[in-house]
């Protein structure tokens, strides 16, 4: 229970599916340490004992709509989160995506920080007219510069500290806890120990670009080690043309279609490069989940990728499978204290840039915060 003295933050999160679960204990721990008490507020999915747990939050509230109930208006969902607010002490909403900022601007007279995790959330003129009647009492994150970049580029008029960065991050000890070793990691995916082995995880997905990825793996194999393999870890409509496009290049024996493994990141020890290969993504977090594991990482260099690997990976132009197959090889010649160098070096990059303590640090310094004191 709370008392109407506590000083409270409002998380509002359209559901924990996917990543976003993992979001929520991001938002809930900038606040460890200070007088606030965070109350997480589902606007859809059931209740469920794991994700209070994994919220990390002094509170959680499920509102157990289904999607095709929040479309349109959202008018009940407005009333309910309105009547959440009321008689409590919030000092402000912190919204993820757009659906939870309408319903929080509409249903409270808070001040929110709407935070954003994915490229075109104002590309329609009906979200910037809605953004631009509420300015005064709303501030805008993107997960990386290049998605704040986009949304100043919409958002032309909005001062450039209302509308900010704050990376995505891990807990870097509790996502390395679950990492199991390589060879415990290749027997689970039913992977030879002594293959040289490219990974991939995502959805088989146009956005994803794994045919780039088969077409500059197989450009690489001749170079490579006998046997290596390419391992793609995830489902979706794609499966079936990548399998034939791997078959058109003669590699289908080289490439692995493991499919969707649960807590896929567990194993990313079985990799010996892991390559990213999607096009514009907005951040990557399986970059930093592959770097936690000590693991080189490639990626295209567009959208956020970029921003989370720095000079430590190997970047490649968007689609470019000829580039990608000089990167992968280049990879592969790295010596033995290459790599030693590399691990070192990334676990630096993850503390100093994607850990909770120092994206913590960064949040408390941003400007907008001096509109959520208003």
């Amino acid at each position: 229970m709370t008392t109407p003295t506590e000083l409270r933050v409002l998380q509002f999160c359209h559901g924990y599916d996917g990543p976003f679960l993992d979001c929520a204990r991001q938002y809930a721990s900038l606040f460890v340490g200070t007088p606030y008490k965070v109350t997480t507020v589902y606007l859809t999915g059931a209740p469920s004992v794991e994700v209070e747990r994994g919220s990390a939050s002094d509170e959680v509230v499920f509102l157990d709509y289904r999607s095709r109930d929040v479309r349109g208006l959202k008018l009940k969902a407005i009333r309910d989160i309105k009547r959440l607010v009321d008689g409590r002490n919030f000092q402000f909403c912190i919204a993820h995506r757009f659906k939870p900022i309408y319903v929080a601007l509409l249903g409270t007279d808070l001040p929110v920080i709407g935070v954003h995790h994915g490229f075109g959330d104002y590309q329609r003129l009906s979200r910037k007219l809605f953004a631009n009647c509420f300015r005064k009492r709303l501030a805008l994150l993107g997960v990386s510069n290049a998605v704040r970049n986009e949304i100043r580029a919409c958002l032309p008029s909005w001062p450039a500290e209302r509308i900010e960065t704050l990376y995505n991050r891990i807990d870097i000890a509790a996502v390395q806890a679950e990492q199991v070793c390589r060879d415990d990691a290749r027997a689970h995916l039913g992977l030879p120990q002594d293959a040289w082995v490219v990974g991939n995880v995502g959805r088989l997905h146009p956005d994803k670009d794994q045919a780039t990825l088969i077409r500059g793996f197989a450009q690489a194999l001749p170079q490579l080690p006998a046997g290596s393999l390419l391992a793609i870890m995830g489902s979706g409509r794609l499966e079936s043309s990548l399998k034939t496009l791997a078959a058109e290049l003669g590699v289908s024996t080289s490439v692995r279609f493991l499919g969707q493994v649960p807590q896929g990141r567990r194993y990313f020890k079985a990799f010996d490069v892991f390559a990213l290969t999607s096009d514009h993504e907005p951040f990557g977090m399986v970059l930093l989940e592959a770097m936690a594991a000590g693991v080189p990482v490639i990626c295209s260099d567009c959208g956020g990728g970029r921003e989370v690997v720095g000079e430590l990976g190997g970047l490649f132009p968007l689609a470019d499978a000829d580039a990608l197959a000089i990167v992968i090889q280049r990879f592969f010649a790295h010596d033995n204290e290459q790599r030693r160098l590399y691990k070192e070096l990334v676990s630096q990059r993850l503390e100093v840039c994607f850990s909770d303590r120092a994206v913590r640090e960064v949040y408390w310094q941003l400007d907008m915060h001096v509109v959520v004191r208003e």
